[in-house]
């Protein structure tokens, strides 16, 4: 099936093949650009262009393929760096050199690689849609062969194979490969969606502490230029207790990208003592790629996402950043004539983003087996302005809102998160948990921490005005614990030893803190200064 171009604007083609479906892919020009059907008129279909179309021409043909934007999911993907289309980078760094050629394609399937399966099935075995029917290893990882549909199995032979090679079929002739694959913008079916009960533990204190997110939750980041969302972004994918990480790099620079894949080469898991890049998948999306590829890079990585969490894993996705996206959409809506909404962005901004994290959570999967994925996204609105569509449309889906304060970003506080307009859904929940596993007395501790942060923010006026000397001990003992708390705690170096800490390591840095708060006041009650409470403690804050 094929036909012609008709009109070029941009990355936007139109064209007169007939009989195209609604996000198919077609095969654009001569040099066989990918690109995807975003519109169906009578007479012609538009055709948004995954690459670049410089030197396009009218009159070239266009070929459509009858399948979707799919991803392909199977044994290879761990330490692997894709673009939006889930072409290998490093595969095209080989063939064609640093740059992306028009037309350019690789993948998985193109893998000489072999892989040794396990089968759990024999011939003549009922299965359903979604059982397990044979497994192979990658790494610490095992992949789970599942049935594609209902049947009976004919035959099933184990052994060492291609991720392309038939390792099984029906009886009526359906072969079964190691890999599958998904069309992206569809979520991968589970039999049902449970609460999240367990925390995703980052070893960011002011995160785990004060505003604790949850395994299969979802979260947002929003934070002006220079705020430092990538550095707290990073430091989560380097150290929070999870299977796997999924980082989406989305119209990013390409020198952050670079510094993150060098970094995380280096960089050991401290869960499992391995290289950190052995359970971490890599989207990069940067800059200076097609607008419409990185439209498609966050539902290409959730889609790889849910597939490891099929197999009962831990999934964190991060993405950095959401609003690139939100700007992508917003042009190729523009290129689409459509209808705008609020500051140009397409009317339905709101429900696209809501059904991308509503991919979110815990499930059990139609294999038996429970798995998670998780959400941390970061925004970054135009001048710091958080009533700006993308922001408003994450908040009303997202369960944690961390929001970074330029404030302290410029005071050199990091992680910048203000702890007075962040928020977590999951604070309840998560208080039971840490209470149980880690200290009996988490949910006081957080309490009296938010106590002192609060009271400080009231004193703070007053101490500018009359100074520290004119006031009263009381105070400048709260002035003082709650700096301690500023400083010792909340601040965290992402250089440094202090870039994680777990939760029985934060409970005894905020116990310390308040046991110290607790025998400076038993000292002022008793009739000393301030000064002469620090110098009996010998703390190494006397000189305050």
């Amino acid at each position: 099936m094929t036909g012609r171009i008709t009109g070029i604007a941009g990355p936007t083609v139109t064209v007169d093949l007939k009989g195209l479906r609604l996000y198919e892919i077609v095969l654009v020009g001569r040099s066989g650009l990918t690109g995807e059907v975003v519109r169906l008129e009578r007479e012609r279909a538009v055709v948004q262009v995954y690459e670049d179309t410089r030197g396009l021409a009218v009159g070239e043909p266009v070929r459509g393929t009858t399948r979707m934007l799919t991803a392909q999911l199977g044994p290879g993907l761990l330490s692997g760096m894709f673009d939006g289309l889930q072409r290998p980078l490093e595969k095209l760094l080989e063939r064609d050199g640093p740059f992306i050629s028009g037309g350019s394609s690789a993948s998985l399937l193109d893998s000489p690689r072999e892989w040794r399966f396990t089968t759990d099935k024999r011939q003549g075995d009922r299965v359903l849609s979604g059982d397990i029917i044979g497994r192979v290893e990658e790494g610490a990882f095992h992949h789970l062969v599942t049935a594609p549909r209902d049947g009976e199995i004919a035959a099933m032979t184990a052994g060492s194979y291609s991720v392309c090679r038939v390792v099984g079929n029906y009886v009526d002739g359906t072969p079964i490969s190691v890999c599958q694959e998904w069309p992206v913008r569809r979520p991968r079916p589970c039999l049902r969606k449970l609460s999240p009960t367990e925390p995703l533990v980052t070893g960011q204190r002011v995160v785990d502490f004060l505003y604790p997110l949850a395994r299969g939750g979802t979260a947002i980041i929003p934070g002006g230029f220079g705020t430092g969302k990538t550095i707290l972004e990073q430091s989560v994918a380097k150290f929070s207790d999870v299977d796997l990480v999924v980082y989406v790099g989305c119209g990013e620079r390409g020198n952050e990208m670079a510094e993150l894949l060098e970094e995380f080469a280096g960089l050991h898991d401290p869960w499992t003592s391995r290289r950190l890049m052995e359970r971490t998948i890599v989207v990069a999306n940067t800059s200076n790629m097609p607008v419409a590829a990185r439209e498609a890079s966050i539902y290409t990585a959730v889609t790889m996402a849910e597939y490891f969490r099929d197999m009962g894993y831990h999934v964190l996705l991060l993405a950095d950043s959401i609003s690139r996206w939100a700007e992508a959409l917003r042009e190729i809506s523009s290129s689409l004539e459509e209808m705008p909404g609020e500051e140009g962005y397409p009317t339905y901004l709101a429900s696209r983003m809501a059904g991308f994290m509503e991919r979110a959570g815990v499930v059990e999967n139609m294999n038996g087996t429970i798995g998670s994925l998780s959400m941390i996204l970061s925004v970054s609105p135009p001048g710091g302005d958080f009533t700006e569509p993308v922001t408003q449309a994450c908040l009303r889906t997202a369960g944690a809102f961390l929001m970074l304060d330029a404030s302290l970003a410029h005071r050199r506080h990091f992680p910048a998160v203000n702890w007075f307009q962040s928020y977590s859904l999951y604070e309840q929940t998560m208080e039971q948990h840490f209470s149980r596993s880690v200290a009996a007395g988490w949910s006081e501790a957080r309490q009296r921490c938010r106590t002192l942060l609060q009271r400080e923010e009231a004193l703070r006026e007053v101490a500018e005005i009359v100074g520290l000397e004119g006031m009263q001990e009381k105070d400048r003992l709260i002035l003082h614990s709650a700096e301690r708390i500023r400083l010792e705690f909340l601040c965290q170096n992402a250089y440094s030893e202090d870039a994680f800490s777990a939760p029985a390591q934060i409970m005894a840095m905020i116990e310390a803190i308040l046991a110290d708060y607790d025998r400076l006041e038993a000292c002022l009650a008793g009739g000393d200064t301030l000064e002469v409470a620090l110098r009996k403690g010998g703390s190494e804050h006397a000189s305050q």
